[in-house]
């Protein structure tokens, strides 16, 4: 049955006007295109494919559903360890954990019981609040179940990559939708496939963590990532 107050908050947190802070980070577009490895909107394209099939849906999928599962504090806590663990990229892992604080802040403003509960942890310990893990805390506190949770983490990923491309002149607005279109048929495929519960987080997309991690080696800037 179609549930209208879910389908609010989804149009809500999918927002790229949500304050969040997703507008500060490309997660590699840009440095993909200042390295000339990303052009148009094809490059685009596949950048967002790698993006989805290779991290989000085998790493940051995983970390949220285990967070979603987490019994209590310290079992969330366990998780955003897991995730600081299996991030090799020193860029990606600051990115990742800068993102997820945003997030958490938010929503400690928004006094979600969770989030507030879980931000005291998260600045007790540098190592803590890796964006997956908190897109659960925070999905919980608005009230989401775990697909919808999930569909919120896909899409916000995918809005924030093609945003960047727009920013950076890569494509305009036309071309963007035309992006979004694709990237949402294959975030659908992606989400039509539950992974197993104790899959185990994991990642391989080297073309854009060199690019993000090339990042601090760059004069000009416009990205955190």
């Amino acid at each position: 049955m179609f549930d209208r107050g879910e389908a609010l908050a989804l149009l809500q947190l999918g927002d790229s006007a949500f304050p969040a802070g997703g507008f500060a980070f490309s997660w590699g577009i840009e440095g993909l295109a200042a390295d000339c490895l990303l052009s148009d909107h094809d490059d685009l394209d596949h950048v967002i494919a790698d993006h989805l099939a290779q991290r989000w849906a085998t790493m940051d999928r995983i970390l949220l559903r285990r967070a979603w599962r987490a019994g209590d504090i310290d079992a969330v806590a366990s998780v955003d360890r897991l995730a600081e663990a299996t991030t090799p990229s020193a860029e990606m892992r600051d990115g990742s954990r800068r993102a997820g604080r945003a997030l958490l802040g938010v929503w400690g403003k928004l006094a979600g019981p969770l989030s507030v509960a879980y931000r005291a942890r998260v600045l007790a310990d540098a190592r803590l609040g890796h964006l997956p893990v908190v897109q659960a805390i925070t999905g919980r506190d608005a009230g989401l179940g775990l697909d919808a949770a999930e569909l919120v983490s896909g899409w916000t990923l995918i809005t924030g990559l093609v945003s960047a491309a727009v920013r950076l002149g890569l494509i305009g607005h036309i071309e963007s939708q035309r992006s979004l279109a694709r990237a949402r048929a294959l975030l659908s495929d992606l989400l039509a496939d539950a992974p197993d519960d104790d899959a185990m987080p994991s990642s391989f997309t080297p073309f854009i963590d060199i690019a993000v991690s090339r990042g601090p080696l760059r004069h000009v800037r416009m990205f955190t990532t």
